[in-house]
C-alpha cells in the first residue's frame, strides 16, 4: 500500500480478515459489534493511519459537522481569543470550524453569507459588517441557525451574544470622574458599529449622571478605519496625531478615555512629548486590556473584555438553536440577546490603587 494513498475501510477489513461492514459499524460505535472486535478494529485503524472521509460521513448523517465563523480581522486580540474558544468548544461537540474574514468589506460580508449557505454549514457565528444585514437574516431564515457576535442588529430577528460595552465604558468613565477628572474626552473609532455606539453611550451617561457639562462635544473620532486594509485593527499613529491636537489646544482635558488600548499608545506619546505626565497631569483609561497594557509606564487602567465567555456562550446558544431546544423563532419566539459584563482593571494611569472591578 503506497504511502500517498488514503487508507480505506477496505484496507482495515483486509488486514484483519473481517468484512467492510463490520469495520464501518465498529468505527461508528454501532451496538452490533462485540467489544473485543471493536477494540481490535480501532487499534488497526489507528496503526494504518485511517482518517474518516468527512464528506461521505456528511452525506450519511445529513450534516456537515461544520460551524461557520465570520470575523472582521483575526489580528484583533479579542477576536483571536474568540476564535480559539469557539474552535475548542465546537471540537468537543464534534464540529470543525470554517473561518472567513471580511476586513470590514460589505461586499465580502455578503459573499461570506453565500459561501456558508453553499457549503452547507450546520450553524454560523458571525461578527457582521454593520449596515445592511439582510443577507444574514436570509441565511438564518434559510435554515442555517446563526448567532451574531460582538455586533448587534437590533432591528433583525437574530440571536446575539456580545460584550456589555455600555456598562464597561460607564464604569471606566465613572472611575476617572471619581479620581477627580472634570474635563474628559473620549477618542473613538470612526466605524459606525454597535460597540462604538454603546461605549459612547456609556461615556455620555457617566458624564450626565455626574452633572459634568461641556461646551463642545467630548467625543472625538480617530480616523483609523478610512484605509482599505490594515495589518492591525487599529493604528496608534492616528490617535497620536489627534492627541497632539488636543494638547496644543486651549482646553486641555484632565482625563482621556480611549475606545481601545492601541489608541492609548498614541495618547501616551503625545502627552510625553508635551511634557505632561500620565496619571498626574492627565488621567488615561483604555479599553480591551491588551497584553501590553500592564507594561506601559505607567501601567494602563483599562476595561478587560470577556472574550472566552463570549465564545463559550455563543457556541452554547448556537448548539441549542441547532438542536431545536431553543425553538423555531417566530411570533412567539424572540431572538436571544445576551451581553456579558466587562471587568475594569485599575492601574497607575488613573492615579489609583491597582485592582479589578466587574
Amino acid at each position: 500500500m503506497g504511502e500517498s494513498r488514503r487508507v480505506t475501510l477496505k484496507d482495515i477489513a483486509k488486514s484483519l480478515g473481517v468484512s467492510v461492514n463490520t469495520v464501518s459499524r465498529a468505527l461508528t460505535d454501532k451496538d452490533s459489534v462485540g467489544e473485543d472486535t471493536r477494540a481490535r478494529i480501532k487499534a488497526e485503524a489507528q496503526r494504518l493511519g485511517y482518517v474518516p472521509n468527512s464528506m461521505a460521513r456528511s452525506l450519511v448523517l445529513g450534516s456537515a459537522m461544520t460551524l461557520g465563523l465570520v470575523i472582521t480581522n483575526p489580528s484583533n486580540p479579542f477576536y483571536s481569543q474568540l476564535i480559539s474558544t469557539i474552535e475548542q468548544r465546537g471540537r468537543v461537540h464534534g464540529y470543525s470550524l470554517m473561518l472567513l474574514v471580511t476586513e470590514e468589506s460589505p461586499e465580502v460580508d455578503r459573499h461570506a453569507a453565500e459561501t456558508l449557505l453553499r457549503w452547507g454549514v450546520d450553524g454560523a457565528l458571525v461578527v457582521p459588517v454593520q449596515g445592511d444585514g439582510e443577507h444574514w437574516q436570509r441565511l438564518d431564515d434559510s435554515g442555517v441557525p446563526l448567532v451574531c457576535l460582538n455586533r448587534d442588529f437590533p432591528e433583525l430577528d437574530l440571536d446575539f451574544v456580545g460584550v456589555d460595552y455600555e456598562h464597561g465604558a460607564y464604569e471606566a468613565t465613572r472611575h476617572l470622574i471619581d479620581g477627580g477628572a472634570r474635563r474628559l474626552c473620549l477618542l473613538e473609532e470612526d466605524l459606525p458599529i454597535s460597540p462604538v455606539e454603546d461605549r459612547t453611550a456609556g461615556f455620555r451617561r457617566a458624564l450626565a449622571e455626574s452633572g459634568i457639562g461641556t461646551h463642545r462635544d467630548p467625543v472625538l473620532t480617530v480616523p483609523t478605519r478610512r484605509r482599505e486594509s490594515l495589518a492591525l485593527p487599529w493604528e496608534p499613529a492616528d490617535a497620536y496625531r489627534l492627541a497632539q491636537e488636543i494638547v496644543r489646544g486651549d482646553d486641555l482635558p484632565d482625563a482621556i478615555m480611549v475606545g481601545n488600548d492601541y489608541f492609548a499608545l498614541g495618547v501616551y506619546r503625545a502627552l510625553a512629548e508635551a511634557g505632561l505626565r500620565v496619571g498626574d497631569d492627565v488621567l488615561v483609561g483604555g479599553f480591551g486590556d491588551h497584553p501590553f497594557a500592564a507594561y506601559l509606564s505607567p501601567a494602563l487602567t483599562t476595561v478587560r473584555l470577556p472574550a472566552a465567555d463570549i465564545g463559550a456562550t455563543a457556541v452554547e446558544v448556537l448548539l441549542r438553536r441547532m438542536s431545536g431546544e431553543g425553538g423555531e423563532r417566530g411570533d412567539s419566539e424572540e431572538a436571544e440577546k445576551r451581553r456579558e459584563r466587562c471587568a475594569l482593571v485599575v492601574r497607575a494611569s488613573s492615579r489609583a490603587t491597582e485592582g479589578t472591578k466587574t
